[in-house]
Order: structure tokens, then C-alpha cells, then sequence
């Protein structure tokens, strides 16, 4: 049985299964762009874009006069032509504060940039379909980016968190209590982040015959379903090997029975509960940073670029498509690079 594959397919099943409800709430029109975008887009992508449109296509239901009142199923295609500019600019403010089902919501300029990049590619399908006459988005400037510095766990932070788990110093009474069953998983759950640069998809998705301890490697199911194979230490070897054996004991309920990971109720473990456990188990270490699994990624791409100084490697390792997403993302590393290297050279002998 192709454990990893059924997980997958059940994964896309949920998400297609969420992106059809989604589209019940937009005009008819829109399952044209979401068939047409098909073919080189992630379900993912997809059910945000769903998400984008039903919030726009409600913003000019509810605040543009030309729209007030328009059912969905009234809304056609022609009626994009009524959009200008102005529209999408009182969208973008818009987004700043609103309220849905009663709860507040805020977009700094990085989530009104996703918003808008879904508009574009909405309305560039259209345009090019020559379903309508004008692309009023590609007006739009996107909102200007500030570049965020990057989170992630220092060295010393590293290995101050592998203690914590080993001995469940920073354990509540109640979390003590399940400790002696989960150390190993938990351990080897953050070793494969730190270790590897792994997203937590693609931890979750591991099966046990993914495995090969021969070459120290494990075959990944990246974003868009590509198969990879990453390496890892012999450090992430000792912790890994020290969890199957005990992953070995314990048998999983029906379809769970070759997935590596399993929860305390012997399913394969849920990407919220991975969530909750990065976040348990850091929040004392480093109480000023909040990380996430995706931190522990970044933390192992900094380690990797800082050691190597190979861009392309720390690309290809982490699965990026496009290797200017990593130099966009180390810039910074870069630079300090940079920083140190003007010392190097001395011009006067003290």
C-alpha cells in the first residue's frame, strides 16, 4: 500500500472538496479562471485565490455604489468592465480594517500584496481569454514591502532546545505526564526540521519505508506534489533511529500504520499539533521570538548559507523553484557576509 500517495490524495481530496464550496460563493463566471489556472497552480494557490475573490466580490457588494445589491448569480463577466481603478484603490484601504462574522480583521501591506497578486492573476486570465475589454488591476501599483528580518533559533538556542526536550525541564505537570511517551518523537521531530530545512508538510507526509538510514536520506513529497530526496546528519540519524525503535512498538490505527509520526491516539500527527509542539517546547527557550516550524527552516537555510556561502545549494536543498526567492530571503546574511569580509584585508600592520 503507497501510504504516502493515499495521504496525499486524501489531502487533495479535503482541498478540492474546500475550493468547490468556495466557488459556490462567487459568480458562476470564476470556475472558467479556476479550471484555466488548473494546470500550473497548486490546489493551495487556488483556495487562496478563492478566499481573496469572495472577499473582494463581497467588498463591492456591500461598498461600491454600481454593485450594491448585485447577486452573485447576477454578477457577469461584462461586469468586470464596470471596475476602475478607484474600485481596486477603496479595496486596498478597505483591507486595512474590516469586520467578518462579527470578527475584527487587519492587512498590513503584506497581506493586502497577496490580495492584490490574486486580483492580477484574475483579472491578466480574463484579459488574455479576451473575455473583457481592459486589465484596470495592472494599474495598480502593489503595496511596497518592507523586508522582514529573519527569525530563527541562534546555536546556542539549538542546543538549549534539544536539552529542554531530552529532559522536559519546561514541562507543565500535566505535559510531564505524556513526556516519557513522546520524548523520542518530539526530539526527532525537531532534529528533522532543524536538520534538514524540511517544510511541515513534508515531515508529516513521511512514511516509515521513506526511510534509508543506509545513505542517511529520505524521500519528500514537496509543494506540487515533485518527489525529492534530502539528507541528514549523523546527529539526525542518532535521535531518528533512537525514535523507530520505538515507532516500531507502537501500532497505528487503520490507513495510519506506515506514517512516521504518530499522535498520542496512533493517527499520523496533524500539522496543528506539530504547530503546538514547536510552540510548547520554544516558548521558554527563546520567549521573545516566536517560532514556528517554518523558523526552524529558516534557521537550518541560515546555518547552511552561512557555512557554505552557496546560494544555489541552500535553494536546491530547500526546495525553492526559484533561487532568487533564497537570495531575497538571506539578503541580509549576505551582507553581514559582506560586513566582515571589509576586515579581512589589513592595510596597515598594528
Amino acid at each position: 500500500m503507497a501510504a504516502t500517495a493515499d495521504y496525499q490524495k486524501t489531502l487533495n481530496k479535503e482541498k478540492t472538496m474546500v475550493l468547490r464550496n468556495l466557488q459556490n460563493d462567487l459568480p458562476e463566471f470564476c470556475r472558467l479562471f479556476f479550471r484555466g489556472i488548473e494546470s500550473n497552480t497548486s490546489i493551495l494557490t487556488r483556495i487562496n485565490y478563492a478566499y481573496d475573490l469572495r472577499l473582494f466580490f463581497t467588498f463591492l457588494s456591500k461598498k461600491i455604489p454600481e454593485f450594491i445589491g448585485v447577486q452573485y448569480s447576477d454578477f457577469d463577466i461584462k461586469k468586470l468592465e464596470l471596475i476602475n481603478r478607484i474600485h481596486i484603490d477603496m479595496f486596498l484601504e478597505h483591507l486595512n480594517y474590516y469586520k467578518n462574522d462579527e470578527l475584527e480583521r487587519e492587512n498590513h501591506e503584506r497581506g493586502k500584496a497577496r490580495k492584490l497578486s490574486s486580483l492580477r492573476s484574475f483579472f491578466k486570465y480574463f484579459y488574455r481569454s479576451e473575455l473583457i475589454g481592459k486589465n484596470v488591476v495592472e494599474l495598480v501599483d502593489m503595496p511596497k514591502l518592507k523586508e522582514k528580518p529573519i527569525i530563527k533559533l541562534e546555536a546556542d538556542e539549538v542546543v538549549k532546545l534539544i536539552k529542554s526536550v531530552e529532559s522536559g525541564c519546561n514541562l507543565s505537570p500535566t505535559q510531564i505526564k505524556y513526556h516519557k511517551f513522546t520524548k523520542k518523537r518530539d526530539i526527532a521531530i525537531l532534529v528533522l526540521l532543524l536538520g534538514t530545512g524540511m517544510r511541515i508538510s513534508e515531515l508529516i507526509g513521511i512514511d516509515i519505508k521513506d526511510i534509508d538510514l543506509g545513505v542517511n536520506g529520505i524521500k519528500i513529497t514537496r509543494k506540487g506534489g515533485n518527489k525529492s530526496i534530502i539528507y541528514f546528519s549523523d546527529e539526525v540519524r542518532f535521535h531518528l533511529e533512537s525514535y523507530l525503535e520505538q515507532r516500531r512498538e507502537i501500532q497505528a490505527l487503520p490507513e495510519h500504520e506506515n506514517a512516521l509520526l504518530l499522535s498520542l491516539q496512533r493517527r499520523r500527527i496533524s500539522v496543528r499539533s506539530l504547530q503546538n509542539l514547536v510552540k510548547k517546547y520554544t516558548k521558554d527557550i527563546v520567549p521573545l521570538k516566536n517560532i514556528s516550524p517554518h523558523k526552524l527552516r529558516s534557521t537550518y537555510g541560515t546555518m547552511l548559507y552561512q557555512e557554505t556561502g552557496d546560494i544555489y545549494l541552500v535553494a536546491d536543498v530547500l526546495g525553492h523553484k526559484d533561487v532568487n526567492t533564497t537570495r531575497r530571503h538571506y539578503a541580509s546574511i549576505n551582507d553581514e557576509r559582506k560586513r566582515r569580509a571589509a576586515n579581512v584585508v589589513k592595510l596597515e600592520d598594528k
